[in-house]
């Protein structure tokens, strides 16, 4: 049995543009983390690097589902041709 610290909303969260994920404060000092890959897996848990806390994160899958993981979508973005002028 897991023993959550809380439930949070996915939308209490913030997104970290550059570490690609959804951070919110842990009270170590730290931050609990999750991504979209995560979430599209049907993760609920979100940890913090730093200490031995997890927070159950609510949100709805179908928002998530067609998501792949960050690195596929970056290695797409990347591949893209840019256009000469």
């Amino acid at each position: 049995m897991v023993s959550y610290y809380d439930e949070l909303e996915i939308e209490d969260f913030a997104w970290d543009d550059v570490k690609k994920v959804f951070h919110y404060p842990c009270p170590c000092g730290d931050r609990f983390e999750i991504s979209r890959a995560q979430l599209a897996k049907g993760d609920e848990v979100a940890t913090c690097p730093s200490c031995s806390l997890l927070v159950r994160v609510v949100y709805d899958m179908m928002d998530y589902e067609d998501y792949e993981s960050d690195e596929e979508e970056e290695t797409a973005a990347q591949s893209e041709p840019i256009p000469v002028l």
